[in-house]
């Protein structure tokens, strides 16, 4: 098991928790990348630490393996002046020299799959991160919005109560009243072009009767 993965089951307890406290969504999302970021920054510390363990090591392997040479070379000096009891006593450093390079390598490998465990953990991670910080970004865009929307809601359905539509009827009641008295103001009057065709059939009679009047005068003439 890696250790980012470790650091996850962390990851994922912290944010239970915080589901579990039914936090703000923004507060929450700043809270989960915040995690995150605090764990990428651990990982990275432990990843630089395991890199200097293993250049110590190297380094030390690189100064067993030129002891392990000078034996050798003593070991062959030795052959050569005819000391083979020197050139045993050299091949047994040697090979103390050599058993511990060994050791030494099997450290150096190990350092190093640790530190490529580590890197593909940051690269996960870093990749997470970048995802999350995405999702940050649209989930306050809908949780904004969302807010907005709650607010138009509850303004709608505020407006939209029995009390607010009984002074809409009182309104448009008293609308209907003041057309209706206008109306009245009027009613009976005749408009001046009835007026006028009124007065032309009343001259009409008036010049009938005035006739009528004058026929008998005008036959005793």
């Amino acid at each position: 098991m890696g250790i980012f993965t470790r650091f996850r089951e962390i990851i994922n307890s912290n944010i239970n928790a915080m589901l579990d406290n039914a936090e703000d969504p923004e507060k929450l999302i700043k809270l989960m990348i915040r995690e995150i970021e605090d764990t990428l920054v651990e990982i990275k510390s432990s990843c630089a630490g395991v890199i200097a363990a293993r250049k110590k090591v190297e380094r030390y392997l690189e100064e067993v393996r030129i002891r392990e040479q000078e034996w050798n070379d003593r070991a062959k000096l030795a052959v050569k002046k005819g000391r083979d009891d020197l050139a045993r006593e050299a091949l047994m450093e040697k090979r103390n020299y050599t058993e511990r390079a060994e050791s030494l390598e099997k450290e150096v490998k190990e350092h190093g799959d640790l530190t490529e465990q580590y890197q593909d953990d940051i690269r996960q991670l870093e990749d997470k991160l970048k995802t999350a910080r995405e999702k940050q970004r649209m989930l306050v865009q809908r949780h904004i919005r969302a807010r907005r929307k709650k607010r138009v809601q509850e303004e709608i359905r505020r407006i939209d109560t029995s009390q607010t539509l009984a002074k809409f009827d009182e309104l448009e009641n008293r609308i209907e009243r003041m057309e209706a008295e206008a109306d009245l103001v009027n009613f009976g009057r005749k408009s001046t072009l009835e007026e006028e065709f009124d007065k032309l059939g009343l001259d009409d009679e008036i010049e009938k009767e005035l006739q009528a009047l004058k026929s008998p005068l005008e036959k005793k003439e």
